[in-house]
């Protein structure tokens, strides 16, 4: 039986910094995405979480464009964010792979309604703007902005995931010889009431997710993807240096930026401590980042 590999691509993987946010764009970068995952898949049961930073971003920025009728909420957006990439990402995986079942689920998480982050928005969203552009936005339409290196960007609440609602769909598929996309965006956030599960306003971080799943399947490897080509020390200055392999308590000696690096190393040290090894990379090196020729391996020593 193949072991489980969970993949998390990074949403600035999908939508590179600085490119205009075009479906062209994107699908450029989607399909150097599943021609990786399709080597992947050789030889391992593949779960894939997208991020959706650059994306739902955008559709937020659309949505404010038709003033008759209120703007939809996060989760909407997010929802919404799943089915677009998540069918680019289908197509393009079935084109590499015609004999392969490839099946996109829209996923809820459940999440805390009071997460701290709900007063403290920390997820980056949407383009990057100038410190003018980003004054002038966070005015006309009371965003928070925060510096996404020498840029700004929107932030949004980014509560932690609990528990994978549609877990057992996602169980059914893989067991069937599927690959999955799944868990896209981080999930759409929802939490619980006395009527069921109700949609939450943020967007949850996919590394945090994409850890949940990979836990909750018991899987082998975690995989994670972005625009980096591994995790630095120093980054930005002329010492800085890659971590090629770490354990996590040698990760928890370091600062990582909350909104890009940070989730990724937490996600990858806490699936670590639960036994799997967890990779970060480019999407480009995939095969040679989890074959521990490229990026950052973190395991337990």
């Amino acid at each position: 039986m193949k072991p489980t590999a969970v993949v998390a691509l990074g949403g600035n993987a999908l939508l590179r910094r600085g490119d205009a946010p075009s479906c062209d764009n994107q699908l450029l970068n989607i399909k150097i995405a599943a021609k990786a995952i399709a080597k992947i898949a050789v030889d391992y049961k593949v779960a894939i979480v997208h991020g959706n930073g650059p994306q739902v971003g955008l559709l937020a920025l659309q949505n404010l464009a038709y003033k008759e009728v209120a703007p939809y909420p996060l989760d909407v957006l997010g929802a919404e964010s799943q089915g677009m990439i998540g069918y680019m990402l289908a197509q393009e995986l079935q084109n590499l792979m015609p004999t392969t079942e490839v099946s996109t689920l829209l996923t809820r998480i459940e999440i805390d309604a009071n997460d701290n982050s709900m007063a403290d928005p920390s997820k980056f969203v949407g383009p990057v703007y100038n410190k003018e552009e980003a004054a002038t936005l966070a005015e006309a339409n009371n965003w928070i902005m925060k510096a996404d290196g020498e840029y700004m960007r929107r932030v949004v609440p980014s509560p932690k995931p609990m528990n994978i609602v549609d877990k057992k769909s996602i169980d059914t598929l893989l067991g069937a010889g599927n690959i999955v996309i799944c868990c896209g965006g981080g999930g759409i956030p929802v939490c619980r009431t006395d009527n069921g599960f109700k949609g939450v306003e943020g967007v949850i971080d996919k590394d945090l997710s994409a850890t949940l799943l990979a836990k909750q399947l018991g899987a082998e490897k975690l995989l994670i993807l972005t625009d980096a080509d591994a995790v630095y020390l120093d980054w930005g200055t002329d010492k800085q240096r890659a971590l090629n392999n770490v354990t996590p308590e040698e990760l928890a000696k370091h600062h990582f930026p909350a909104g890009s690096m940070g989730p990724k190393v937490e996600a990858a040290a806490d699936f670590a401590k639960f036994g799997g090894r967890a990779y970060i990379g480019a999407l480009e090196q995939s095969v040679e980042v989890l074959a521990e020729e490229a990026g950052t391996c973190v395991a337990m020593a």
